[in-house]
């Protein structure tokens, strides 16, 4: 198995350096479309960009906003605008016009790169925000028809410095205005590095994966890590349970990316599986907690294992890892720390002993510099000694793996009592009829705060609030047991399939 490329400090150089020693290696496919892309299409794009760039005046360092959906011109042209030396920024196809508009003009983007349905909220987003930027609509599905084509492609790598910023990510914004969260190459080669190291990836190795590429997850674990490791990806526009398996068979698929909430959906349509997947190594689940139920009747179905995993957008999407087999995998835990140092705080800052409680803080060469254009959020996340601040509270237990109970924000505070959100969602996703779940804490004149749980319940499942009720009643005790109960359709969630529970809380 081939190493990931480690000798290289840019971007730039590793697509030079795979087009020149591999250059038909295939490395992005389109399975709507068939459309393959191998690593010289790439650096011929990232050197016709170059040139494109450089004639309309946008100088490397400069700031260019991706408004695409997913699909074969969104991931080629993400990663080679960065390998041509300019800066990202991925914007959030399910933003508000208001959270739109402040980020194009918050990122000082001089260029905004959308498909033809986004170019009238582009333009709408540039007005209201006040910002000046020029818009380029391409094709979603193609790169051979783009505006750089008359481009002659400029040889080689760009020139770059490691610490230059590549990507400029903002942060969903359900608690206030976006965070732009900046990125530099040695950042995102170091966890890109870090995930196909833990991973055992080589060129060989294939991902399927229909995560937003407007999530870090779908840009670090999905795109680069294959791209590190020399291997290639297969990026459906979308998810969709009924061609989720055939993508896999089709195209030899050797791992998967997904979310919890993929895997549910999987669980839920499990006989659209086809009778063998023997070529796919590993499933991996981030984004999200994966409920132990879940994850054991996954592996027992589908007869492969699921690494559950966590990241964030401020770590450059790697935290934490479960090993890969023959290591002892664990449900209900993230895993081991990967690529960084880990420790839990008090609220003092102290370091705490294995089983205590308190916020995770993390350091590592993938953590953020700051936020863009704001020193005092920087100050806020950023302790003394390159700590970053998670926000999420947890503990260690003796064996060094990770425990997330919770985020401080999210904390359901009952009479004084601190309730984990997480733990009254598991307790419901025991119930046979019961898919999704998520507790959030709502307003009370006696307790401060009650519980309330949102429910979508499976397919053809029959099941009232007086059952579910005594059935918590069971699982966590009178204290824990939700006040209200709420049958929903679907739970509100960000890009990742992460649960929005500040914006249910809401509603």
């Amino acid at each position: 198995m081939r190493t990931p490329i480690a000798s290289t400090a840019t971007l730039g150089a590793v697509l030079a350096e795979h087009s020149a020693q591999r250059p038909d290696a295939q490395f992005l496919i389109a399975p709507e479309t068939g459309r393959i892309l191998d690593y010289a299409d790439l650096q011929r794009l990232s050197g016709q960009l170059d040139t494109w760039f450089d004639a309309r005046g946008i100088g490397r360092g400069a700031k260019v906003a991706l408004y695409l959906p997913n699909g074969l011109a969104a991931s080629a042209l993400f990663l080679a605008t960065m390998a041509a030396g300019r800066v990202i920024a991925p914007l959030n196809r399910v933003s508000q016009p208001s959270q739109l508009a402040y980020v194009l003009s918050h990122c000082d983007a001089a260029l905004v790169l959308t498909d033809a349905t986004g170019e009238a909220v582009m333009r709408v987003a540039g007005e209201t925000g006040g910002a000046t930027v020029a818009i380029e609509v391409v094709d979603a599905d193609a790169i051979d028809a783009g505006p750089w084509q008359a481009a002659a492609p400029r040889p080689g790598a760009t020139e770059a410095d490691p610490d230059d910023m590549a990507l400029l990510m903002y942060t969903s914004g359900t608690t206030g205005t976006p965070k732009g969260v900046a990125l530099t190459h040695a950042n995102l080669l170091y966890a890109a590095r870090a995930v196909a190291a833990w991973h055992q990836l080589g060129p060989d190795d294939r991902v399927l994966s229909a995560l937003p590429l407007y999530h870090i997850n779908g840009q670090v674990i999905a795109t680069l890590s294959p791209f590190v490791s020399g291997g290639s990806m297969v990026a459906p526009r979308r998810f969709s349970v009924s061609s989720w398996w055939d993508s896999a068979v089709r195209w030899r698929c050797t791992w998967l990316n997904m979310v919890p909430t993929i895997i549910a959906y999987l669980l839920n349509e499990a006989d659209k599986a086809p009778p063998t997947l023997a070529g796919i190594r590993f499933g991996r689940s981030a984004s999200a907690p994966l409920p132990a139920e879940h994850h054991q009747a996954f592996e027992a179905r589908f007869g492969f294992p699921v690494i559950e995993a966590m990241g964030m957008t401020e770590s450059a999407s790697i935290v934490f890892c479960n090993p890969m087999p023959p290591g002892e995998r664990r449900s209900g835990t993230p895993g081991l720390p990967c690529g960084v140092e880990a420790m839990i705080v008090d609220a003092d800052g102290r370091e705490q002993p294995d089983g205590e409680r308190g916020e995770i803080w993390l350091r590592g060469p993938n953590v953020m510099n700051g936020y863009y254009k704001s020193a005092q959020q920087t100050a806020a996340a950023l302790a003394d000694g390159g700590w970053l601040r998670s926000g999420d509270l947890g503990y260690r237990d003796a064996d060094g793996y990770f425990f997330v109970t919770g985020r401080l924000k999210e904390l359901i505070i009952k009479g004084g009592e601190n309730i984990a959100p997480r733990e009254i969602d598991e307790a419901l996703l025991r119930h046979p009829a019961v898919l999704e779940a998520a507790a959030v804490g709502v307003p009370d004149p006696n307790y401060g705060q009650e519980i309330l749980v949102a429910v979508v319940l499976k397919d053809g499942a029959g099941c009232d609030e007086a059952e579910l009720r005594a059935f918590c009643l069971d699982e966590l005790g009178r204290y824990k047991t939700p006040k209200y109960i709420r049958f929903v359709d679907e739970l509100p969630k960000g890009p990742s399939g992460k649960v929005q529970r500040l914006k249910l809380a809401e509603q």
